[in-house]
C-alpha cells in the first residue's frame, strides 16, 4: 500500500540553489492548496502514462470519498485496453493504429466493462527487470497485430485473439478472473463495484473552436481510438473548471502537450510559456513574464500540431512561487530519483495553452456551466 504524499513538504523540494547571500535562486513553491494523492508511480519505458495518470486520479477520488489509500493495478487496464485496441485494428484492417497510447476513456471503459483489481494481485512485471520495460513487448505485440491487420488473407482464425493475449499473458500476466483480497473472493467486476465510484460521474472536457460549445465531440487524436467524447466549453469557462476543482477538493486527469521547451525536465519542474520564444530554451527564473493565451492562439496550434496528444498526469493542488504566482501542482509517473519527486509546476499559461483535454467528476463544474452543459 502506497503512503498518501506528505504535501507539507513539497514546497522544500524544490529551491535550485542558494546565492552567496543565502537567499534562493531559482523556483521555490509553497502550497495554496492540496488533496491528498497516493505516493508517485514511475511507468518507467512504457507508453501507458494514460493508465497511471487516471487510476492516480481514481486513486484521490477514492480518499476523497472515504474509501483510504488503494494501489490499483495500472497493469490490468493496460492488458484489457490492450486486446481491444489490437481487435479495432485488425477489424479495421490497420487503419487504427495499434500503440501503447490511450485515453483516459479507455481506464473509465474498463472499469465499467472490465472491473478493476488491487496492485498486488496483478503487479504486472513477469520479466527480470528493476523497471518497467515495454520495448520488447509493443515490438511483439505491434508485428502480431499488423501481420493480420495488413495482410492478404482473406479470412481469420477463431484463436488470433487468444494468441494476442498470450503475448500480454507472458510479459505482464494473466488478467485473473477471480482473486481474493483482505479475506473476500472477488471478480475484477465486484472489486469496482464495492469501491463505490461510478464511471458515469466522470467527464472529459476540453477547448476549441472547431465544433461548438457546450456541446459534446470527438476529440481528433489518434490515442482517442474508442472516440471518447468530450464536453466543449470556451477557454475561460474550462480554466474556471480546473481552479473551481482544486479549491472545492477534487483533483483531475490532465492531457497535455508536453514537448514545448517551456516544459522544463530540469530541477525546476516548471511547465511555462515564456513571451520571449527564446527563453523557452534558455533558464528560466520566476520573473520570466509569459505569453497571454487566447482561444484563438489555443485553437491554431492545435490546427497546425504544434499542440499534440503527448503525456496524461494528474493535477492535484495549487502552489505558489517567491513572487506570489500561482501554478498548478501536478503529479507525474516520469523518474522519481530527480529533486522533483515526480513532481511538476505548470502556470494558468501553459495549462491554458496547451491542456488537451481533461478527467473530472462532473460536481467539480460550477453550477453554472453544468447547467449550460446539460450535466444534472
Amino acid at each position: 500500500m502506497r503512503r498518501i504524499l506528505t504535501l507539507a513538504a513539497v514546497s522544500t523540494l524544490f529551491v535550485s540553489a542558494f546565492a552567496q547571500n543565502g537567499k534562493p535562486e531559482g523556483f521555490v513553491f509553497t502550497t495554496v492548496d492540496s488533496i491528498p494523492v497516493t505516493s508517485v508511480k514511475d511507468q518507467a519505458q512504457s507508453g501507458t502514462c494514460w493508465s497511471f495518470s487516471s487510476l492516480s486520479f481514481f486513486e484521490s477520488e477514492l480518499i476523497r470519498k472515504g474509501k483510504g489509500e488503494l494501489d490499483l493495478a495500472e497493469m490490468f487496464v493496460v492488458h484489457k485496453t490492450m486486446e481491444d485496441r489490437a481487435q479495432a485494428a485488425v477489424r479495421l484492417h490497420g487503419d487504427i493504429e495499434f500503440a501503447q497510447g490511450g485515453s483516459f476513456y479507455d481506464v473509465v471503459y474498463c472499469w465499467k466493462n472490465y472491473g478493476i483489481v488491487p496492485q498486488e494481485i496483478m503487479p504486472g512485471m513477469l520479466y527480470k527487470s528493476e523497471r518497467i520495460n515495454h520495448t520488447e513487448l509493443t515490438a511483439v505485440a505491434t508485428a502480431y497485430v499488423d501481420a493480420l491487420a495488413k495482410s492478404s488473407l482473406k479470412k481469420l482464425s477463431n484463436v488470433w485473439q487468444k494468441g494476442f493475449s498470450g503475448i500480454y499473458d507472458a510479459y505482464i500476466g494473466e488478467c485473473p478472473e477471480k482473486f481474493t483480497y483482505n479475506g473476500k473472493e472477488y471478480t475484477p467486476k465486484s472489486y469496482a463495484e464495492s469501491l463505490g465510484l461510478n464511471m458515469d460521474d466522470y467527464i472529459s472536457l476540453t477547448s476549441y473552436t472547431h465544433h461548438p460549445f457546450y456541446e459534446q465531440f470527438i476529440l481528433e487524436i489518434q490515442d482517442n481510438w474508442r472516440w471518447g467524447l468530450s464536453y466543449n466549453l470556451p477557454l475561460d469557462e474550462f480554466m474556471e473548471v480546473m481552479h473551481n476543482a482544486i479549491k472545492n477538493g477534487y483533483t483531475f486527469a490532465w492531457g497535455a502537450d508536453v514537448s514545448e521547451t517551456g516544459f522544463r525536465r530540469d530541477t525546476t519542474g516548471v511547465c511555462v510559456i515564456p513571451q520571449d520564444d527564446k527563453l523557452a530554451a534558455a533558464k528560466i527564473e520566476p520573473s520570466t513574464p509569459e505569453k497571454e493565451i487566447t482561444q484563438e492562439m489555443r485553437q491554431e496550434a492545435y490546427d497546425n500540431w504544434e499542440t499534440t496528444d503527448d503525456h496524461g498526469m494528474h493535477i492535484f493542488g495549487i502552489a505558489k512561487d517567491q513572487n506570489g504566482k500561482e501554478y498548478f501542482m501536478v503529479k507525474n509517473s516520469w523518474n522519481t530519483t530527480n529533486g522533483r519527486k515526480g513532481i511538476w509546476f505548470a502556470s494558468d499559461a501553459y495549462v491554458a495553452y496547451k491542456t488537451m483535454n481533461i478527467l473530472v467528476h462532473k460536481d467539480a463544474i460550477p453550477k453554472d456551466i453544468k447547467k449550460k452543459l446539460g450535466i444534472k
